[in-house]
């Protein structure tokens, strides 16, 4: 699917269906919106958020389409734009860079061929750089699909590890 397509991105019924039953499954309580935002993220292909949902969602809580935004904004685990089937979030805090996450950055754009926020040909990957996300006991980590792998300290565990997803 092209990137173009993507964006224009049309909100079925199908999906408003499954967003409603989410939203009854946290009380359509506003206050929960990080964790309805992360459920809904997982139903979209590309895993984001794309605006038609933004509108939806904020109709159908009643809250400000800015604070939508700005939940999305802030959090690392949550996309506006269009991703890869694995985005491959590296953690920037100061503990990996202490424990050489440049060493995963630069071993995963040579393996994949990409740059950061990029996506590669076949559309499987994307790297993004973003804070800690709490994995310090495991560092230098990455998290891909909220699930955290850590102790990459060499090009061989990033090949495994790229191995078990392709």
């Amino acid at each position: 699917m092209s990137l173009s397509l993507i964006k224009n991105y049309v909100l079925t019924k199908e999906l408003a269906t499954k967003i409603d039953l989410i939203l009854a499954a946290h009380e359509n309580d506003g206050s929960q919106l990080v964790g309805i935002l992360l459920d809904i993220q997982e139903l979209i292909p590309n895993h984001y958020i794309p605006e038609e949902v933004a509108y939806y969602l904020a109709e159908k809580l009643d809250v400000k389409i800015t604070n939508i935004y700005d939940c999305i904004t802030f959090y690392s685990s949550l996309s506006t734009t269009p991703r890869a089937k694995y985005p491959i979030q590296i953690c920037n805090s100061i503990v990996c860079k202490v424990n050489q996450n440049d060493t995963i950055f630069t071993t995963l754009k040579d393996l994949l061929g990409i740059n950061l926020n990029e996506i590669t040909y076949d559309g499987r990957f994307t790297l993004e750089s973003v804070a800690c996300f709490g994995a310090c006991d495991m560092a230098p980590a990455v998290r891909i699909n909220g699930k955290v792998y850590g102790y990459l300290t060499s090009r061989a565990k990033i090949e495994n590890l790229l191995s078990e997803l392709i």
